[in-house]
C-alpha cells in the first residue's frame, strides 16, 4: 500500500507545480465535498424515497427519474472527489492510510459501487422487490456514513 504515494506523488506535484494557494488545497476538498454530498446526495436520497413512498404514480415515476438521472453523476463526483481528497493529502505531506476520513470514503466508494452494480443489473431477476429495498436501506446507509465521514474529514482539516 504504501506504493500508492509512490504513484500519487508525481500527479500531487504536478498540481502542486500549478501554484494554487494552500487554502484551497487544504479546504478545497472538504468545501467542493460537501456540495456533493449534502446538496446533491440529499436531493438523490431524497427523490429515491419518494419514489418508494408516495402514493402518487405520477410523483412517483418523476422521482424515479430524477434518481435516476443524478445518481451516476452523484457517484462520479464523490469518486473524483475521493481521489481529489487523496491528492490533497498527498499534496500536504500527510499519511494517507492512518485517517478514519480514508477508511470511511473507502467504504462509501465500496457500498455506492455495490449500489450501483444493484441498480445496473434491473434489481435482480425474481427478487425486484426485495433488491429495491436493499438498495433503498444500504443508500440511506450511505448518507449517514457520510454525516460520520465528514466529522472525520473536519476534524483532519483541523489536525492538519
Amino acid at each position: 500500500m504504501s506504493d500508492l504515494r509512490g504513484y500519487l506523488e508525481p500527479i500531487a506535484n504536478w498540481f502542486s507545480s500549478l501554484g494554487t494557494p494552500e487554502p484551497i488545497v487544504h479546504w478545497g476538498h472538504p468545501a467542493m465535498m460537501g456540495i456533493v454530498v449534502f446538496v446533491m446526495g440529499s436531493y438523490v436520497a431524497y427523490s429515491g424515497w419518494r419514489s418508494r413512498i408516495t402514493l402518487d404514480g405520477e410523483i412517483a415515476n418523476k422521482s424515479r427519474i430524477e434518481h435516476r438521472k443524478l445518481a451516476p453523476w452523484m457517484y462520479l463526483f464523490i469518486t473524483l472527489g475521493y481521489t481529489g481528497g487523496i491528492l490533497s493529502l498527498v499534496m500536504q505531506n500527510q499519511p494517507i492510510f492512518e485517517s478514519a476520513h480514508f477508511w470511511t470514503g473507502s467504504l462509501i466508494i465500496i457500498l455506492l459501487g455495490i449500489n450501483a452494480f444493484i441498480a445496473l443489473t434491473g434489481f435482480g431477476g425474481d427478487n425486484k422487490q426485495t433488491m429495491r429495498t436493499i438498495h433503498a436501506y444500504l443508500g440511506s446507509t450511505v448518507i449517514i456514513l457520510f454525516v460520520i465521514h465528514a466529522i472525520f474529514g473536519l476534524n483532519l482539516g483541523f489536525s492538519i
